[in-house]
């Protein structure tokens, strides 16, 4: 490198560093803004690790200059500003964008036209959602990204994968302020984590090494536009350094698909992943299949009125089948990145029938994708009705919901095939059936074990705040996992509340604030309002005492047949019967007549 670029480089690092500490300074001594001022919380958290420089990336081309270096406290303000008001947009109006982007510039930050002005309220979609209608709408995006991108310690995550999560959220023009609502959603719920917090934006901003060049002197350049020479400078390194790492990706890429279909004696390509999968797996499973015509005609072909719901594997479709005119449930995939997930549905699923299972009732693999059909459940699922604002349920139905999941899931664990981890157990995965018979579904992630085998996994798998944090630690994987994601459910079923309580100083996990109601008779107020104190106190003490011991330390959990037992006997003194159905005693009915005879009831 020449003498004159070394100085260059010099000069323009000292500035950055002068003006960041200029812009730390300013911000701090003006903590008293006028009602003009910006309305957001700045400065940026007093943590080290929101330091401001202008090495921050451009998160995957969404901004285009140096404002990369305030953006992560910007929108670590707008988490904030969102966990502190109720229902208010995540993103600011017009006018308030205006002054918060003004008091950037005043610190020689070029912010006016740097990309933060597309998070603005007021263009319909995303941009006017708040962080109940990301819950609401993506929901299930929102769950994918805070389990994907968890990187605080303990976690497994990649910045890999939190990338591929990120870039799958929203869709069409509006994809990039949709990604947004969830991640500020995502910091919202995580205020109190700066460090975790700070990990996630550290691996989204830095996309730009990954999709487009490795090489930041073109975003430095742009903040210095009196000096155009400079910035001709690094932008002609940018546009090489991209050909250069354009070239590198493909001749990798060409490398490792050659050499892949060498010793695989098969292409990576999903069509020849597809039909290896048809081959090899389906036909040892007695699972009866579909033809694409025949899901198609089903489901209108895939129309939009159809669409019940979307969840991390693929898009769910009602349907009618048109040889028997059975009502059905679709699941769509087209990702072959869901594959295993496939795998697992039908190795889990094919051959089991319990009343308390969504059953699959077969499959249809193409060449670009992948279909399931499970029986219909008309009433949804139960978390649904649990948070539903017109919904509400009876203390009964919500004690008969309990204990028809806890069956199903018992039945999981003693299974005389090898038992099932269903891994995943949370009220969205609890369909209710016509007469809101609960059915236990999404079987993507469960395993099946020998007796009293334990494995380790990999990566954490499962949703953010139903995941057995003992499992977190080791990775274990077996049933007292899903023990503890039923308690949690359980507690959620007698509270109405979140498994995250969002509107304490202190953020609390459902389990941990529950402990906090567990003296005399406090605990009645943690009880469900909308229930208007229509249940037996005696009953709702045991339910909830039993929760707790769901969620305590492993040792102590319960295995599912107690916990059965336990919440028939909380039935009985709701009912006022001495002997409900089914028995509490199964000492008195084996495990494969109590099936039998749940079979005849339906």
């Amino acid at each position: 490198m020449h003498k004159p670029e070394v100085k260059t480089m010099f000069c323009f690092r000292r500035t950055m560093i002068m003006l960041c500490f200029f812009f730390i300074v300013t911000t701090v001594l003006s903590e008293s803004p006028d009602e003009r001022s910006c309305i957001l919380n700045f400065p940026f958290p007093s943590s080290p690790n929101f330091q401001l420089t202008c090495g921050h990336g451009n998160w995957g081309g969404f901004l285009n200059n140096c404002c990369g270096s305030a953006f992560p406290g910007y929108l670590y303000a707008l988490g904030k500003r969102a966990n502190q008001t109720d229902g208010s947009s995540l993103f600011l109006n017009s006018s308030q964008q205006t002054s918060c982007l003004s008091e950037l510039s005043r610190h020689e930050l070029d912010s006016l036209s740097c990309g933060i002005e597309k998070l603005t309220a007021g263009g319909g979609g995303c941009s006017d959602y708040s962080v109940a209608d990301v819950e609401a709408n993506l929901g299930s995006e929102l769950r994918n990204l805070e389990q994907g991108c968890w990187f605080r310690e303990g976690g497994s995550s990649s910045c890999g994968s939190c990338v591929r999560i990120w870039r799958g959220i929203g869709g069409g023009s509006g994809s990039d302020v949709c990604r947004f609502a969830v991640l500020v959603s995502m910091t919202s719920r995580r205020i109190d984590d700066e460090i975790g917090v700070e990990k996630v934006y550290s691996c989204l901003e830095q996309q730009r090494n990954e999709y487009f060049s490795g090489n930041d002197g073109s975003a430095s350049g742009a903040g210095e536009s009196k000096r155009k020479s400079r910035k001709d400078f690094w932008i002609l390194t940018g546009v090489v350094t991209v050909v250069m790492a354009s070239l590198i990706i493909a001749i990798s890429i060409f490398t490792i698909r050659f050499i892949l279909s060498r010793k695989r004696g098969t292409n990576t390509n999903l069509i020849t992943r597809k039909s290896g999968f048809q081959e090899m797996k389906l036909d040892d499973y007695p699972c009866p299949k579909f033809t694409i015509k025949e899901i198609y005609n089903a489901t209108s072909n895939l129309s939009i009125t159809n669409l019940t719901g979307e969840g991390a594997a693929g898009k769910v479709y009602k349907g009618i089948l048109p040889n028997t005119g059975q009502k059905v449930a679709i699941k769509h995939i087209i990702n072959d990145g869901n594959a295993e997930t496939v795998v697992r549905e039908v190795t889990s699923l094919c051959h089991v029938r319990h009343p308390n299972l969504v059953a699959l009732l077969g499959c249809c693999v193409g060449d670009y994708e992948c279909f399931l059909v499970y029986e219909f459940c008309p009433n949804g699922n139960l978390y649904q009705w649990i948070f539903g604002k017109e919904k509400c349920l009876s203390w009964t139905r919500r004690l008969e919901i309990a204990i028809d999941s806890a069956r199903g899931l018992w039945f999981l664990h003693t299974f005389s095939e090898g038992r099932i981890v269903h891994r995943d157990i949370k009220p969205t995965n609890i369909l209710l059936g016509p007469h809101f018979e609960a059915k236990l579904s999404d079987f993507g992630l469960s395993k099946v074990m020998e007796d009293g085998d334990i494995q380790v996994s990999s990566e954490v798998r499962g949703t953010f705040g139903y995941v057995d944090p003992e499992y977190l630690n080791n990775r274990q994987v077996d049933s007292s996992g899903d023990v503890y994601s039923f308690g949690v459910v359980l507690l959620q079923i007698i509270s109405g509340k979140k498994v995250i309580n969002m509107n304490m100083k202190e953020p609390l996990p459902l389990h941990k604030m529950a402990k906090a109601f567990t003296k005399g008779e406090s605990m009645l107020e943690f009880a469900d309002p909308k229930m208007t104190g229509d249940y037996p106190s005696e009953a709702f003490k045991l339910v909830f005492e039993l929760a707790l011991s769901c969620t305590g330390i492993k040792q102590d959990r319960p295995n599912m047949e107690k916990v059965l037992i336990k919440l028939e006997q909380a039935l009985a003194l709701s009912t006022k019967r001495q002997n409900p159905i089914p028995s509490t005693s199964p000492d008195q009915i084996s495990v494969s007549e109590r099936f039998e005879q749940s079979d005849l009831d339906t």
